[in-house]
């Protein structure tokens, strides 16, 4: 049973006969996208974990592209109507997207075991465990038979608009060079599945030997990397022409560690 950001009003906190509960089925999943609170927030969503496991995408409260213009949400891409429910319950509606794009990637949405998402952000619950990371949507059942007692909150990010999967990487960078420049790190991965778009690894200082790391969530599974580009610019002109390379490269999947 999957539940698609079940309603706060009039739900949350509530005895477990009146709503959603893990106890529903053999097994119950929950997408939360809209679990700010209703005063004043306006969260249609509940808050608490209430299944067998239970997906914050970007937090759980705010989703990507909702924040855009009345005018432009109403004239959406997928027309008047659409842009109209989007522009009142787009959080909200962004559950039964996510869902349906799941349908087409079974290797997409992977969600991080973390107890915020704010430890999910910084890295900390970064790579999968030994028994790997659900898939929200459509694919959270081959979880099944992983679960242990009690409620898993998972976090992951999604794109602004379709197609919304993203996948997470660890990008750390070793510097070389001889003197210390300002400036910024970009680095592109290249795969067997596709290649990403630049990333930006660090900017400020950069110094030789230093080693920078970054959590970059990837429109595309790149699959087996077999390039990475990496780009550096110190912002403005140096009449001493310094050079700044990478010593070494690392990149780890998220999924299979």
């Amino acid at each position: 049973l999957s539940g698609l950001d079940p309603a706060q009003p009039y739900f949350q906190g509530t005895p477990t006969e009146v709503r959603l509960d893990k106890s529903d089925a053999d097994f119950v999943d929950i997408i939360h996208t809209d679990s700010a609170p209703t005063i004043p927030n306006l969260g249609f969503g509940i808050t608490p974990a209430i299944g067998h496991i239970d997906f914050y995408p970007n937090g759980g409260k705010q989703m990507p592209g909702c924040g855009k213009n009345p005018v432009s949400q109403i004239v959406d891409l997928d027309g008047i109507w659409e842009g109209t429910r989007d522009f009142v319950a787009c959080n909200h509606l962004r559950s039964y997207k996510y869902y349906s794009d799941s349908i087409i990637y079974p290797d997409g949405f992977l969600g991080y075991p973390c107890a915020s998402y704010e430890l999910f952000q910084s890295g900390k619950c970064f790579p999968c465990p030994e028994e790997g990371c659900p898939n929200m949507g459509h694919y959270a059942d081959k979880f099944k038979d992983k679960i242990k007692n009690g409620f898993l909150k998972l976090y992951l990010n999604t794109g602004e608009a379709r197609d919304f999967p993203l996948w997470r990487y660890k990008v750390t960078v070793t510097l070389s060079g001889r003197t210390k420049v300002k400036g910024y790190v970009n680095v592109a991965l290249y795969g067997s599945g596709g290649n990403t778009k630049q990333y930006q690894i660090t900017k400020g200082t950069l110094k030789p030997d230093n080693t920078y790391t970054a959590y970059i969530d990837a429109e595309v599974n790149v699959g087996k990397v077999t390039k990475v580009k990496f780009l550096w610019n110190n912002n403005w002109i140096n009449p001493t022409f310094p050079k700044l390379g990478a010593a070494t490269i690392t990149v780890e999947v998220g999924q299979n560690r």
